[in-house]
């Protein structure tokens, strides 16, 4: 077996990654300060870059093939029980996972005591950023113009394209087989070029991770060490409590195996930062945990962009009582529902790459916190986001893959695990 192959296999490339992960930590820690620091950050960046080029197309196509491949599960009922069954796991996930980030937060008590003054520039340019906000959601849902959506990587319009074309694929059945072939072929496409581009994730990793120690392992940190433990604690809580007992008692699936099958998607959405450019991973743990083809092109794709425990339920909540802690505001009971509503019916705002930002400024403005204190503390909490995003992206990421597996179960559409090892690249 030649030295590629072995490469490519997902325990070799978990080694990798690890490695990587340890080495850049220690690049970054001796070369803060020194020319090493800039060459991490070009490595870090220009991976992050090659990632994103391929969300847009990837989310597009994987959604209409999704769409489409639903036709072979049955009618169009079962098209709408699997839809709906989908979105409620999202739904109970993320009530649970708020519940979680409120628990943390009450007990650790993030921003008690602290006095923290940000860059008044940084607040200045933050202020100037547009918030999200019910109306905001609505407004920026349908754009005006459909390339646009592309060019402008607006996530969020581009998903509302997607399910608009895939259903119209759904429904013309045979006339549309041909674009739908076109599409499924693309798709292939991208995900051979981003199987290609995770092969790179070692170097991308040592990167990205040497640029986050050497930027953020300072005495700013030291501050917001709160904030940072709940913000762990909660994610932690959901990524390896909350999500085994569901794969345990309704999955009937075993969490061991799970995470291993699913741990090479964990540690890349951890070090990419990104749930679409994971989303080749994501899909390939969903199979390989015995979740139909048919249902895992709909589901992961639909949860890449909509199914954020992380970003839009755990953070939110932890960031909101942190702010509020910081500025000595004390929140009512219907604030704090406020809180639990928003990560529940408002996690499709935080689709795209800025989606944590639209979702913890939407969370705040429900709060009715004033416009200079959310600034302020979004300024604060935007310092060590890096850092943050990380264990937020590697739960976003566990969260879905582990509702497919909870409807498939549900659905009779588990089959037998696959027992041959695939590589990355020919997944």
């Amino acid at each position: 077996m030649s030295f590629v192959q072995t490469y490519r296999k997902p325990k070799v490339f978990g080694l990798t990654v690890l490695g990587a992960l340890v080495l850049g930590a220690l690049a970054g820690w001796l070369g803060k300060g020194t020319w090493l620091a800039p060459v991490l950050a070009k490595i870090g960046s220009t991976f992050t870059a090659l990632l994103q080029l391929t969300v847009i197309p990837l989310v597009f196509t994987a959604i209409v093939v999704g769409i489409a491949s639903l036709r072979n599960l049955g009618g169009g009922r079962t098209a709408a029980r699997l839809g709906g069954k989908t979105f409620l796991w999202f739904a109970i996930t993320s009530f649970i996972a708020v519940l979680i980030g409120l628990a943390v937060a009450a007990i650790v008590k993030p921003g008690a005591g602290l006095q923290i003054e940000p860059a008044a520039g940084a607040v200045d340019k933050l202020a100037k950023r547009a918030s999200g906000s019910w109306q905001a959601l609505l407004d920026n849902l349908v754009p005006t113009n459909i390339f646009s959506a592309f060019t402008e990587g607006e996530v969020l319009q581009v998903v509302f394209i997607a399910v608009l074309v895939g259903f119209a694929a759904y429904a013309l059945g045979e006339k549309a087989a041909p674009f739908t072939n076109l599409v499924r072929s693309f798709f292939d496409i991208v995900q051979k070029v981003v199987g290609w581009i995770i092969l790179l994730a070692p170097i991308g990793i040592f990167g990205l991770i040497g640029n986050a120690v050497a930027s953020y392992g300072n005495s700013f940190v030291r501050p917001l060490f709160s904030l940072i433990l709940a913000v762990y604690v909660g994610t932690l809580l959901v990524l390896f409590v909350v999500y085994p007992i569901l794969l345990k008692f309704v999955g009937k699936t075993s969490p061991l195996e799970f995470f291993r099958k699913a741990g090479t998607a964990i540690q890349f959405a951890f070090v990419s930062r990104s749930s679409g450019a994971t989303l080749p991973l994501s899909r390939k743990a969903a199979t390989d945990l015995g979740v139909s083809q048919e249902y895992a092109n709909f589901a992961v794709p639909l949860g890449t962009t909509t199914k954020m425990d992380g970003c839009a339920a755990v953070y939110p909540a932890v960031a909101t009582i942190f702010i509020a802690n910081l500025f000595g505001i004390q929140l009512s009971v219907w604030q704090y529902v406020g809180i639990v509503v928003v990560a529940v019916f408002g996690a499709l705002a935080t689709a795209g790459t800025t989606g944590w930002y639209t979702m913890l400024t939407l969370t705040l403005s429900v709060v009715g916190l004033p416009p200079q204190v959310i600034a302020t503390g979004v300024a604060v909490v935007y310092a060590i986001d890096p850092i943050l995003d990380m264990i937020r992206t590697a739960t976003n990421v566990a969260g879905q893959i582990t509702v497919p597996v909870l409807v498939a179960r549900s659905e009779n559409l588990i089959e037998e695990p696959a027992v041959a090892e695939k590589d990355l690249v020919n997944a």
